[in-house]
């Protein structure tokens, strides 16, 4: 959806990426816009060195790309966006610095921006790698909607850049005030975390999984991918599988530990999960493997691959929605040749059989529990 969001500094086009018009999601909310309220009515606007992390679909650095900021992100649909967003307002894309969560920040920063993200992980361990450049001077705002800011929120910005306190709320929406503290001990990062895995799970019995913060997941094996780590198919005669939407990538590793003749891709929209698989694969396997950040299958020619495994997720953010699953089923059904296989761990409830049976015109039941269900379409 197309929308225009009202800022001090006028109004901006805004979609989310890939656009569709039939998503009814707006790009931004009101904590986007509390935010910028708060910018523009400070006594001091910001100047220096400005970094907008999280910001979810480039709304924040589009308003303010007259401060050309720095953005952090950890989503390929929201740096798309991002750029996507610049061109409709007539932006040049240099006015935006690009960083992803897997870049070296900037040396010094004089403005902290943050879109607080779902995952505490996530934001824990953005703190820890931002700190440093943090000094007395700069100006450290969060903001978030009221459900999406709990007392554990606000503690980790207390015990890593400083003393913290809120906003009253508007629109259901609230801001993090934070006052650096130079002489603070904060401790190390914890991430990227590692762990062993179960022993009833197939070739990655055992083995170390590495995830970066942020993952689905990242300090326990989630029972959904246990399931499908049970059922895995024989894919020993395949030439090309896909880890869609491979998170820390035991899925996409225990395909390669199955079919040691086949090339695995992993591919995921986060640059952490992306790295997350890298580590896991480079810990576990050796092989022909591939680790891509992007938009599901998009980049992935035609009728090039036999086996796609994936277990989609069913949000964007707080919102619920199926149009991930939806457009990771179509890709799939593109990317696989005639015959090759699209394996989907879900939920009983989320009816993904129906989706396969209208794009596949085929869906099998491999194997259910009372959570879950794991289907193969095939690709006629």
């Amino acid at each position: 959806m197309n929308d225009r969001m009202a800022t001090p500094w006028g109004e901006h086009a805004l979609a989310r990426f890939p656009e569709d018009p039939r998503d009814r999601l707006r790009a931004w909310d009101a904590s986007d816009a509390y935010l910028l309220r708060h910018l523009a009515a400070s006594d001091t606007p910001p100047n220096g060195t400005v970094v907008v992390v999280g910001d979810r679909w480039g709304s924040l650095v589009t308003a303010l790309s007259a401060h050309r900021p720095v953005q952090i992100t950890d989503s390929y649909l929201a740096r798309e966006a991002t750029r996507a967003n610049l061109r409709r307002n007539g932006v040049e894309e240099s006015a935006v610095r690009l960083l992803t969560t897997q870049d070296p920040p900037p040396e010094r920063i004089d403005v902290l921006l943050v879109r607080v993200p779902k995952s505490l992980a996530l934001l824990e361990d953005q703190l820890h790698r931002l700190a440093p450049a943090v000094h007395e001077g700069t100006l450290v705002v969060g903001t978030g909607m009221v459900k999406e800011i709990h007392t554990s929120t606000l503690r980790l910005f207390e015990r890593i850049i400083g003393p913290t306190r809120t906003s009253l709320a508007e629109q259901k929406a609230r801001l993090i005030f934070c006052t650096p503290d130079p002489d603070l001990k904060r401790g190390t990062n914890p991430w990227p975390y590692r762990y062993e895995l179960p022993d009833d799970i197939g070739p990655l019995s055992g083995r170390t999984v590495v995830n970066h913060a942020g993952v689905f997941c990242a300090d326990r094996l989630d029972i959904g991918t246990r399931f499908l780590l049970r059922h895995m198919p024989d894919s020993r005669d395949a030439e090309r599988i896909v880890d869609l939407g491979c998170g820390n990538g035991v899925v996409g590793t225990a395909a390669a530990l199955a079919a040691p003749g086949a090339e695995v891709l992993f591919v995921d929209e986060s640059y952490q999960a992306v790295a997350s698989a890298e580590a896991t694969y480079g810990a576990n396997a050796k092989g022909r493997a591939r680790f891509l950040v992007g938009d599901g299958l998009s980049g992935v020619p035609e009728s090039s691959v036999d086996t796609v495994l994936n277990n989609p997720p069913f949000h964007s953010h707080q919102a619920t929605t199926d149009a991930t699953a939806w457009r990771m089923f179509a890709g799939a059904r593109r990317a696989l040749r005639p015959g090759g296989e699209l394996w989907v761990i879900g939920n009983r409830h989320l009816g993904y059989h129906l989706k396969l049976r209208r794009l596949f015109g085929n869906s099998e039941l491999v194997a259910s529990d009372a959570k879950f269900v794991l289907l193969k379409a095939v690709r006629k």
